[in-house]
């Protein structure tokens, strides 16, 4: 009785284990809603929407902060800001509102 008992919580420990890594895979963490704080939908404030490499050091990033998303190059000298876009409005180039300077490097 002993032995039956002992292989049947072995069992269940697997099959937790089992579905626990079925969820990892599928991109859900079922152990995020035990040890959460909030107990609403998170949003999330930055989102990298995508990436294009130009050189092995340079890139561009499409990056949403809020409700505004930027185009941000970065190099080797550090990273500008090229674009910057409202949820409601069109492109507006960030050279025309600083009068056509873009900071380059870690000390702009």
């Amino acid at each position: 009785m002993e032995v039956a008992r002992q292989a049947l919580s072995v069992l269940l420990v697997f099959a937790l284990l089992g579905m626990a890594m079925w969820a990892i895979r599928r991109g859900q963490n079922p152990f995020r809603a035990a040890f959460s704080r909030s107990h609403g939908p998170r949003t999330k404030s930055l989102q990298s929407l995508e990436r294009l490499t130009l050189t092995p050091q340079h890139s561009l990033h499409l990056v949403r902060v809020g409700g505004t998303e930027v185009v941000v190059a970065t190099h080797p000298q550090g990273c500008a800001l090229l674009i910057e876009r409202q949820a409601r409005e069109g492109f507006a180039d960030v050279r025309s509102a600083t009068g056509g300077e873009l900071g380059y490097g870690a000390n702009s």
